[in-house]
């Protein structure tokens, strides 16, 4: 959507295709981080997007045992937004769908998926939907991890592994919680919450695979042990009163070998999945966007310029994926394993007896390795 509306903006005819509905789905990752709030701004938007309901979060901090510590400062970033943005997604994806709107280049199709690619000289030529070919200079695959066109296109995947899946569910929340989006870390256990005003989006992490071996546990035993990670909310986790309340999310991280094929382009988690760590596979997938308008809003479409978005866009990725892969294999998965009470780590202890180092996973998670930045 980000892509559609900067190819309209810079005058290309753009047609987006949604395969649902609606956009009101259940989506996990629902921040706005710095990086992109900056875009929006660079668009001239961000007054009308902040306008939306929204909860703004200035930094970010973990629980380890009874130790509370913060970890990320977003306050003092180079940017207009010195937070992230926690914003429903359907509401951010209707908002860049009537901005784009207003563009005559572009156009949304919505229960429009693709079935099929059209192919000529060995080039991408468009999609096949139902009943219909839509011919295209170039194809964008923005479909998610698990992408239909990139399986379509023989892209090679190199999976990256991830140790952890995560248990996605809900738990309802009252005035006098905690008001900060959080990390919850004990002996063996690890939850994610994330406040959405009325209710705590809940992500419990558990070893890759564990979710059946959950499951036989039982559901009293997976209460028992929420109860013990959330103390103030421990009556209200009898509300989880069946499995269909928890939803598993299967972490994986990967990327392509090669993110196109002349008349093809991939981006965002089809291009490359990230680790939900850090929230910012959104703002990764913003980037790519940005990128992609920049280098391709003159209309050339050309492999050397494919290329040319790959290996800008491929240096970030890798190196955020790294930094991912290191905080499940150094962090999580070592809570995960243990069996006695726990303490901050030793950098995490840094953060707090020196503030001024929140500033470094500030940057890190709100602007990213290489933000970019409008320039068409």
């Amino acid at each position: 959507m980000m892509l559609g509306l900067l190819l309209a903006r810079a005058g290309i005819e753009t047609l987006v295709l949604e395969k649902h509905a609606d956009f009101l789905r259940d989506f996990r990752g629902d921040t706005l981080h710095p990086s992109t709030l900056e875009v929006i701004g660079e668009l001239g938007l961000l007054e009308r997007l902040l306008e939306l309901p929204h909860d703004r979060v200035p930094e970010i901090a973990a629980q380890f045992g009874d130790a509370f510590v913060k970890i990320a400062d977003f306050s003092h970033l180079p940017t207009r937004c010195g937070f992230i943005a926690m914003m429903p997604q359907w509401d951010f994806l209707s908002f860049l769908a009537r901005e784009a709107a207003r563009y005559p280049h572009f156009r949304l199709q919505m229960h429009a998926e693709v079935t099929g690619l059209v192919e000529s000289d060995g080039k991408i030529a468009g999609v096949q939907l139902s009943g219909k070919n839509i011919a295209a200079d170039l194809v964008v695959a923005a479909d998610g991890r698990n992408s239909d066109v990139r399986a379509l296109a023989g892209l090679e995947v190199e999976n990256l592994g991830a140790p952890i899946d995560v248990l996605w569910f809900r738990v309802s929340r009252k005035p006098s919680d905690p008001q900060t989006s959080m990390g919850r870390f004990d002996a063996g256990a690890a939850l994610v919450l994330i406040n959405r005003r009325d209710y705590w989006q809940c992500g419990y992490v558990i070893p890759k695979g564990a979710a059946d071996e959950v499951r036989r546990a039982g559901l009293p035993a997976f209460r028992s042990t929420l109860a013990r990670l959330l103390p103030w909310a421990a009556a209200r986790v009898e509300e989880i009163a069946h499995w269909d309340q928890v939803k598993l999310l299967t972490v994986q991280i990967d990327r392509l070998k090669r993110w196109w094929r002349p008349g093809l382009l991939c981006i965002g988690d089809a291009a490359h999945a990230m680790s939900p760590v850090g929230g910012v596979g959104i703002n990764i997938a913003i980037q790519d966007a940005v990128a992609a308008g920049n280098i391709l809003g003159g209309g050339d479409f050309s492999p050397q310029r494919l290329k040319k978005l790959q290996k800008r866009r491929e240096w970030p990725v890798r190196v955020t994926q790294r930094l991912q892969i290191l905080a499940q294999d150094r962090i999580i998965t070592r809570v995960l394993r243990s069996t006695q009470p726990l303490e901050p780590p030793l950098f995490f202890r840094l953060l707090t007896r020196f503030p001024s180092l929140r500033r470094i996973p500030g940057r890190l998670i709100g602007m990213g390795i290489r933000p970019e930045h409008v320039s068409i």
